[in-house]
């Protein structure tokens, strides 16, 4: 494979971050790679083409292109600022590109520091999940200006189906919340079509062939029916990620006065399943909502 010689560092290294980076190597880019813990980047060299940095400032300094991919909004700040820092060393005209999902305002803030500095950032959340970051197939929600989207879209498109620029800083952050409000709201349904199914006798692989190919079908149908009725939920995103995620679209809604029913019971329902030990367990979890709801009911 022919060498590109575009610098490219990415930081984070977790569930959807290492097989991300590696898709950057493998498309031939020149990548260095920072994880907070350092034998996971060891790890990614062990199958990658790269180089580790020991902290983001070493990562940020001679690189063209800054990808991160961490936890959350506080995350965020601390990988960019300080003495060690990406901004610490950033090269003039660098271009930063978050796939953190984070709150719209830390999207802005960050945009703003960027641009005083020299730089560019992008908010840039994907969605997919897990596989989808392993398969390279991801849908990255971008927000920022359009002369740095121009420059970063190839890169992305490393990982990436579908890269799509929403608008101005933080409108990536934004389109992403609608995207989970949309994904919570198709999994809630469809633990409950499901719930009826199986109070009913019905068949899961019976629900399937009859629904899947009309107008109720979904990813989550297709992918999920046999799972849940299984209790099978070991599939990369957890409940935890899901109510950071709720919580942040929660958070927009009521800065602009939108209740969102559905979104609080979903949420609701979901803190239900972590107090039950579910933390962990992927978002199709929320089928076993209606045993905590049997238990609570259970009187004899």
């Amino acid at each position: 494979m022919q060498k590109n010689k575009t610098t490219v560092s990415f930081l984070g290294l977790g569930t959807m971050g290492f097989p991300m980076a590696g898709h950057l190597a493998n498309a031939g880019f020149e990548v260095m790679v920072y994880n907070r813990t350092e034998s996971v980047a060891d790890r990614w060299l062990q199958t990658y083409q790269g180089v580790k940095a020991l902290t983001p400032a070493e990562a940020a300094k001679n690189a063209e292109f800054v990808i991160t991919c961490v936890g959350n909004d506080d995350d965020v700040l601390n990988i960019f600022s300080g003495e060690t820092g990406i901004f610490s060393t950033l090269p003039d005209g660098g271009i930063c590109m978050d796939h953190t999902t984070t709150s719209a305002t830390l999207a802005e803030d960050m945009a703003g520091f960027a641009k005083e500095l020299g730089h560019q950032f992008l908010d840039a959340p994907v969605s997919g999940g897990q596989a989808g970051a392993e398969q390279g197939i991801l849908t990255v929600m971008v927000g920022g200006d359009a002369d740095a989207y121009e420059k970063a879209e190839p890169v992305m498109q490393a990982y990436a189906k579908s890269v799509k620029r929403i608008g101005e800083a933080g409108f990536g952050q934004r389109c992403k919340m609608v995207n989970q409000i949309c994904a919570a709201g198709v999994i809630q349904g469809l633990a409950e079509g499901l719930a009826l199914a199986q109070k009913s006798g019905i068949d899961a692989d019976t629900v399937l062939g009859a629904l899947q190919h009309g107008a109720a079908s979904s990813w989550q149908m297709v992918n999920r029916t046999q799972t849940m009725m299984n209790d099978e939920f070991d599939f990369g995103f957890a409940v935890d990620w899901m109510r950071k995620d709720l919580g942040i679209c929660l958070e927009e809604a009521e800065k602009l006065g939108l209740e969102l029913p559905m979104t609080k019971g979903v949420d609701d329902a979901y803190a239900l399943l972590q107090k039950a030990g579910h933390q962990r367990s992927d978002t199709s979890v929320l089928i076993k909502q209606f045993d905590l709801f049997d238990k609570e009911n259970d009187v004899s």
